[in-house]
């Protein structure tokens, strides 16, 4: 690679940065390739929010911060990470979610609820289209993850259904 490739790269990579900010995204990803042997890839991340849904007799939400990685131990990241649990479900999307069919609506799931495979979880919108998210099994739905109206990135966890 030369030296005016570098520096167009860093100014890529800068450019991203920026993106990410001005759009309140939590992570880029991206793939260039110059040739053959020849490709970068970026990937730009921060540290976000979750929201999780505490199953009592009034569920509260409460929000949880979670620290970068690389400043909470090994072991108590992957006790606490979600995303990591084996009834974890994720978003097939970036998008916002809607825990109902419509304002005022009762909500599709709850905490503590039994659902079918199939049966709808939540919607989220992207690009203007609703898409239903339907459950990939059967079970009770332990926590809910995200909050209705909030946006969701590809790849977050939803729900953890046992």
């Amino acid at each position: 690679m030369t030296k005016n490739n570098r520096d167009q790269d860093v100014e890529f990579i800068k450019a991203l940065a920026e993106l990410l900010n001005e759009n309140d995204l939590t992570e880029l990803s991206v793939k260039r390739e110059y040739g053959e042997d020849d490709t970068l890839n970026v990937r730009v991340s921060r540290a976000t929010t979750v929201v999780q849904q505490v199953a009592a007799p009034a569920a509260v939400a409460a929000p949880v911060a979670t620290a970068p990685a690389a400043a909470a131990p090994a072991a108590v990241a992957a006790v606490d990470d979600p995303a990591s649990h084996p009834g974890a479900v994720t978003s097939p999307m970036v998008g916002t979610v809607y825990m109902q069919a419509e304002p005022g609506a009762a909500p599709f799931i709850s905490v503590g609820a039994s659902i079918a495979e199939g049966d709808t979880l939540l919607i989220i919108e992207a690009m203007k289209t609703m898409n239903q998210i339907p459950s990939p099994r059967s079970g009770t739905i332990k926590r809910i993850l995200v909050e209705d109206g909030g946006a969701v990135e590809f790849g977050a966890p939803l729900v953890i259904i046992e």
